[in-house]
């Protein structure tokens, strides 16, 4: 009897994960917790963590987790996700170690009006030292993004 292999193409996966996304690089000087305190207090906005979507590594033989903050904008299909680049001296991106948190925007349409609101207001927070547009081209490991 013939055994069919059926191969998961990975990388249209990811393709299709990250259509209609922004993702905004952070670096900041503040813990996660207080960090989405500040922007969910100063910007209106409700961004809470999400243990079902903590991204879990494997790298050293160590488990790392990057925890996952989510914000769903009412009345819209646009979704928030606020990722910490950093775990126990692990980088969940490794291309930027620089980076304390990812800001990824998806499921809907993102202006660049839109975009620079949000790089702006990010700027006026305490302890906010950079906030820069991350390409997809950018990103080699995207993957890890992905939950």
């Amino acid at each position: 009897m013939a055994v069919l292999k059926l191969e998961l193409d990975t990388q249209e996966i990811i393709d299709s994960f990250f259509d209609d996304t922004k993702l905004l690089g952070i670096v900041t000087t503040v813990k996660d917790y207080r960090f989405c305190w500040n922007l969910n207090n100063l910007l209106g906005l409700s961004f809470r963590i999400n243990h079902d979507i903590e991204i879990n590594l494997k790298r050293k033989k160590r488990h790392y987790f990057f925890s996952v903050y989510e914000y769903h904008e009412p009345n819209s299909a646009l979704c928030h996700y606020l990722y910490n680049n950093l775990y126990d001296g692990e980088y969940l991106l490794p291309e930027f170690k620089n980076l304390d948190f990812l800001w990824l925007m998806k499921n809907d349409t993102v202006t660049e009006e839109y975009l620079g609101q949000i790089k702006a207001m990010l700027r006026n927070i305490p302890g906010v030292q950079l906030v820069t547009e991350l390409t997809n081209e950018k990103i080699k490991n995207k993957e890890y993004l992905i939950f």
